[in-house]
């Protein structure tokens, strides 16, 4: 474990629009990772809902309220009711196609979310009624009031933080948690550099990195309520905000003579905004890839290889995930030390707008607008 994290690890070891009518639809078996709809649980008080997609396409169009049926609880399922669970891009990208990981059809959206357990078969150790849990991994299908998963499908977590943060702590907190730790050997008064600041993970970053003593400048697309967000951002503990077009201006050389310039640069856009991070970067740093909203490719320059030694990387959370299946410890050490993080104050969910199920496409069509800063949060 690097330094960056050091602080917050010490310690850690265990984790602790009207919309159509409803109509019954049996889920395959076939869905990916996520339990068989056949019979409907007999503690079921209402017919469970979720939003299902049975083609892909654009969100808003292909998503649908209906009636589930959920699988008779097994000796190794747990039963949940869902509590919240946000909408992200990756959600999003799923239900379009062009995700690299699909789910088979039909299929439950979303991938991040918390949920109470309400019952847990009698080979199931780890849980018990009451406990909350999130998903261990991609594909689980939380946008739904209820659902049966196997045990491992599921991870603890502590029910004395706030519902927000735990319905979407597995995904951008995680991400950010892991670019800070993994990639440089970071000590509290370097700095790091992040295009898409004001993205789920973008907070989290400075958040984290702020109770690690990290320094963060932040870029940001210049919009109407730029003012507003950059406040936003300070709060949370950033310690520059600027715009792309500032990012190319000589201006810059002005940030540096308060923060040493970084060793660490997270790219979440691609195009332009990777080219401008990497002029800032000192010979020999790091920049790390883990998102393309631009849609456009990477592009260095060959001086930036051969006369300052840039390094470049990819990251991905699922598969951070695979990788670390057997290695529970790293995986418990990371929650926890999360979870302590918004127990002190220090790391709380982002901007969000809560939703409730029977509104999903108002929802879904928010998450798609540009310079939306706030998660849409389905309430369930």
């Amino acid at each position: 474990m690097q330094r960056a994290a050091a602080g917050v690890l010490r310690g850690a070891r265990t984790l602790r629009v009207p919309t159509p009518p409803a109509r019954t639809l049996r889920v395959p078996t076939s869905l990916v990772r996520t339990p068989p709809v056949r019979a409907r649980s007999a503690t079921a008080g209402t017919p469970p809902l979720g939003l299902l997609y049975e083609r892909h396409g654009e969100a808003a169009d292909v998503v649908q309220l209906k009636d589930l049926e959920v699988p008779k609880l097994g000796d190794c399922d747990v039963h949940v009711k869902m509590l919240a669970a946000p909408i992200n891009p990756a959600d999003i990208n799923m239900i379009q196609g062009t995700y690299p990981l699909l789910s088979a059809l039909p299929a439950v959206g979303g991938n991040e979310g918390v949920g109470e357990v309400l019952e847990v078969g009698r080979h199931v150790k780890a849980l018990k009624p009451g406990d909350w849990v999130i998903p261990a991994d991609t594909g689980l299908g939380t946008w739904r009031t209820q659902g049966v998963f196997p045990e491992e499908m599921l991870l603890k977590v502590p029910s004395d933080i706030p519902v927000l943060c735990a319905a979407t702590l597995s995904v951008n907190p995680c991400t950010a948690f892991r670019l800070l730790a993994d990639f440089e050997s970071l000590a509290p008064g370097d700095s790091v550099i992040q295009n898409a600041a004001n993205s789920g993970v973008g907070q989290a970053v400075i958040q984290i990195a702020r109770a690690s003593g990290i320094k963060t400048i932040n870029v940001v697309r210049d919009r109407p309520d730029l003012t507003k967000l950059v406040e936003r951002l300070m709060a949370l503990g950033a310690d520059h905000v600027i715009t792309e077009e500032m990012l190319r201006k000589p201006e810059m050389k002005d940030i540096f003579k308060s923060v040493p310039r970084p060793r660490l640069a997270l790219n979440c856009v691609g195009g332009k905004s990777t080219t401008e991070l990497l002029r800032h970067l000192q010979p020999k740093g790091t920049m790390v890839t883990y998102g393309g909203m631009a849609k456009q490719p990477v592009t260095v320059p060959v001086s930036a290889f051969i006369f300052r030694d840039m390094r470049l990387r990819g990251f991905w959370m699922t598969q951070w995930r695979k990788d670390h299946a057997q290695d529970q410890e790293s995986v418990a050490a990371m929650m926890d030390a999360l979870c302590q993080l918004i127990r002190r104050g220090q790391l709380t969910a982002p901007a969000c707008t809560e939703v409730p199920l029977q509104d999903y496409r108002a929802a879904l069509e928010a998450s798609m607008k540009p310079f939306v800063s706030s998660k849409q949060i389905l309430l369930l």
